[in-house]
């Protein structure tokens, strides 16, 4: 009886390739190495787009830093302090009125206005 594999070759010359011992070791090695070790592309991909998401919160917090320094700095001047306390806080002094002036354009809609939309 004549061995399969020698008839499947004469009949398809590019089986010869694929059944060298070489190639079979580099394919299994390739999807290995592609899919099952814990180093394989797609665990590599995943690692990259970690590390763009954590870079990308880097810059963000440095440049917040950044704005936070700046901010200490003028705040150090006691005309500056004032003015953040008025603008942030409200705050007033003794002799003073504060008003707050909304418009409607800003003002949040209430329960009644929402329903009938």
């Amino acid at each position: 009886m004549r061995n399969p594999f020698k008839k499947l070759t004469s009949r398809y010359p590019f089986l010869k390739f694929i059944g060298n011992r070489y190639v079979l070791v580099l394919f299994f090695f390739a999807i290995w190495m592609f899919f099952l070790d814990n180093t394989s592309y797609f665990e590599h991909r995943m690692l990259n787009k970690q590390l763009d998401e954590l870079e990308d919160n880097k810059k963000y917090y440095q440049d917040e830093i950044r704005k936070d320094q700046q901010n200490i700095k003028l705040l150090k001047n006691p005309d500056q302090i004032e003015k953040y306390a008025r603008e942030k806080y409200y705050m007033k002094r003794d002799s003073e009125d504060i008003y707050i002036i909304e418009f409607e354009e800003d003002a949040i809609p209430d329960e009644e206005d929402t329903k009938s939309i």
